[in-house]
């Protein structure tokens, strides 16, 4: 093996100097010599192992409101951390009685979610009632409870498939795909920085946002292999149960416009489309206003949980009309990025800029629920596979996971009923510090691309872009690197 191509097959204590630093007490950074292809623990299976364990951990932190039974009247899932939509909406959206999403509600609430997360929930409670019976026939207030545990364990193995989905994904799009016999891919076990996130095991079952997530990776993983019209199928599947998915679009364009092939870009645009109108297409011809409820849920949605919004609300400075300052302010932002990528020495890479608009749009929402940050770990790990920020990312997230649950459960009220609770305005601000800090050391790694850890100095420009143009040579390489 050449010598550049040993530097981009290097193990991670050798890669990252805080990793190295882990390894004191475990004999040290692995040798040059260590041989690591022969054993049965491959990249894959170790990030697969580690995300299994991850993800049990997290179903266990959610054992006291299984126990309780999902009772919203207690304030337990508060006091306890251990909150989960899915147990609560199983009943307070007519799935406890047969109910399906978007055609039948009868005396409930419409789901304010988008179809294909509600198509989701109606495979999940398929599965439930052919474990638990008829919904339809009357039951008591405690079975409906009962009904609700098996719902939310049915969903648990369904999110569970999806969390796995989503680091085998992120294995084989950091591993990238070799231009030819004998090249130099990337850093398979960046995957890891998923697998072992403390915010997947504590997130993960509190919403359905694993599911976008999944869809979402495979996008990411079908651009790495150079197929723009499955990236646009997947990435409108996504856009159909999170809309977070179709933000994706733009970083796209940069860098797509960067590496003068637009044409794949055309047909990421017109697939993502199609995909996303052919799933939405039968709920709106059915249930017209069902369909347009998520969107109106919204717009009419005022500034809420974790948001800067909420803050200023709560401080007494609350904004009139957060709607339209939020697109101002994103557009803002998502033109700076643009800007960024387009203006950096050398390409960005995909997911780079894809990490930095999510961020944007995450850091100024009038909401953030705490299962959020899931939309962030396969960006992260692609995009700023360094464990020292990642680490500050996750202290933060997980920080300000804990102190929301303290908040809604008034732990935290202080005896002045007059004084504002403080702590939790600290624990909305630093969430925004830590993504702000991955945001601007993912800014520097584009404006100084010798820093980017994936780029590994001018051995590899974006090894999960599949689309790229093949170079051919030692001439052409140095020919495209001095005009970008």
């Amino acid at each position: 093996m050449t010598g550049p191509q040993r530097e981009l097959t290097r193990t991670p204590s050798a890669a990252d100097p805080a990793v190295a630093g882990l390894t004191v007490g475990l004999g040290g950074p692995s040798g040059r010599f260590a041989r690591l292809s022969s054993s049965w623990w491959t990249p894959l299976r170790i990030a697969l192992a580690v995300c299994t364990i991850t993800f049990g951990l997290g179903v266990l932190q959610k054992a006291p409101c299984m126990e309780a039974g999902w009772d919203r009247q207690s304030w337990r899932p508060f006091k306890a951390l251990c909150y989960s939509d899915i147990g609560f909406l199983y009943q307070e959206r007519g799935f406890a009685e047969g109910n399906r999403p978007f055609l039948d509600t009868g005396n409930y609430p419409v789901l304010e979610y988008p179809v294909l997360t509600g198509g989701f929930m109606e495979v999940a409670a398929q599965i439930t009632w052919l474990m638990t019976g008829d919904p339809k026939k009357d039951v008591t207030v405690e079975q409906k409870r009962d009904t609700a545990g098996v719902f939310f364990l049915v969903n648990t193995v369904m999110l569970f498939l999806c969390a796995l989905v989503i680091v085998g994904l992120t294995v084989a799009t950091a591993r990238g795909v070799a231009r030819k016999p004998g090249a130099a891919r990337g850093q398979p076990l960046d995957a890891l920085y998923v697998a072992a996130a403390p915010a997947l095991a504590l997130t993960s079952t509190i919403n359905w946002d694993l599911f976008a997530v999944a869809l979402t990776a495979g996008a990411m993983f079908a651009w790495s292999r150079g197929k723009p019209v499955w990236f646009g199928v997947l990435l409108g599947l996504g856009t159909a149960a999170k809309f977070y998915p179709f933000l994706l679009l733009g970083p796209l364009l940069i860098v797509c416009i960067r590496g003068r092939k637009l044409w794949p870009w055309v047909q990421a645009l017109v697939s993502t489309a199609v995909a996303w109108a052919l799933v939405n297409a039968p709920i709106y011809l059915l249930a017209k206003n069902e369909w347009l409820s998520f969107w109106q849920f919204n717009d009419e949605r005022e500034s809420d949980y974790g948001s800067i919004w909420y803050v200023l609300k709560l401080a007494k400075h609350e904004v009139a009309d957060v709607n339209q300052l939020n697109i101002v302010i994103f557009a803002g932002l998502c033109l700076s990025i643009a800007i960024l990528g387009l203006m950096a020495p050398r390409p960005p890479r995909f997911a780079q800029l894809a990490f930095l608009v999510v961020a944007a749009f995450l850091l100024i929402n009038k909401v953030y629920s705490p299962q959020y940050v899931l939309w962030l770990l396969p960006l992260v790990a692609l995009a700023r596979p360094r464990l020292r920020d990642w680490l500050i990312w996750q202290a933060c997230e997980c920080f300000y996971w804990m102190l929301v649950w303290m908040h809604l459960a008034q732990f935290l009220a202080p005896g002045n009923p007059d004084v504002p609770d403080r702590i939790y305005w600290l624990s909305v601000i630093l969430r925004m510090a830590g993504t702000l800090w991955l945001m601007l050391v993912v800014a520097r790694d584009i404006l100084l691309p010798e820093n980017d850890p994936v780029r590994h100095g001018d051995l590899v420009d974006d090894p999960s872009d599949g689309v790229r143009p093949r170079r051919r040579g030692r001439l052409a390489t140095a020919s495209a690197m001095s005009t970008n």
